[in-house]
């Protein structure tokens, strides 16, 4: 399978999903984006290693990732984002040590936020490109390209995250439903979607 590099193109918050962010990310040869949702503190990371003059007054949690691995020489040579199962894409990280190569499994949001720190490249494989990829400009002639994807990407993430968990969803949910789903969602990394399961078992 080929490997597609990509840039982060930027982030985007929903206006009508409440702490909802979208990670775009943009194929260097082509025109397709693929978006992922993220949560607001791995949105907040990317986005102060995105702003070069912005630092934060004590490390971030990726901070400190980078300088453990500057002290005991690890380099992160490159990203990929390997897999798609469920909406949920699964990524590596490819380190180096005393020229022995390692690979770690990672969250998406949190590989690319070491990515950033690295200065190492992303990729992803052909086939989630073109299962996951879409256009997010509709008119090549309009010069407003950031509101036009910015209102595609809300409803992308509007998309998204009504597929997740509707409150009265849960409700009709036996007990052991509620805690076979919650486990669900952890194994799967949504922990979004954990946190409102497990609410409803609180109230419970």
């Amino acid at each position: 399978m080929s490997l597609v590099r990509l840039n982060i193109k930027g982030i985007s918050y929903s206006q009508t999903q409440n702490g909802a962010y979208a990670l775009i990310l943009n194929e260097v040869d082509g025109d397709r984006k693929l978006p992922i949702v993220i949560g607001a503190f791995e949105a907040q990371s990317i986005a102060i290693a995105l702003e070069k003059e912005i630092r934060p007054p004590r490390p971030l949690t990726h901070d400190l990732f980078k300088n453990f691995a500057d002290r005991f020489d690890i380099v992160v040579k490159q990203v990929i984002i390997h897999k798609l199962v469920d909406g949920v894409f699964y990524s590596s990280i490819i380190c180096e040590r005393d020229k022995i190569e390692e690979i770690i499994d990672a969250r998406t949001s949190d590989a690319i936020a070491l990515a950033l720190r690295f200065n190492a490249p992303i990729f992803t494989y052909k086939n989630i490109l073109d299962k996951a990829g879409i256009y997010l400009k509709v008119n090549p002639e309009s010069e407003d390209e950031t509101q036009e994807d910015s209102i595609l990407v809300d409803d992308f993430i509007a998309e998204e995250l009504e597929s997740g968990s509707p409150k009265e969803l849960y409700k009709n949910k036996t007990l052991t439903e509620l805690n076979s789903l919650l486990d669900e969602a952890v194994a799967n990394e949504d922990y979004e979607k954990a946190a409102k399961i497990r609410d409803e078992i609180s109230k419970r």
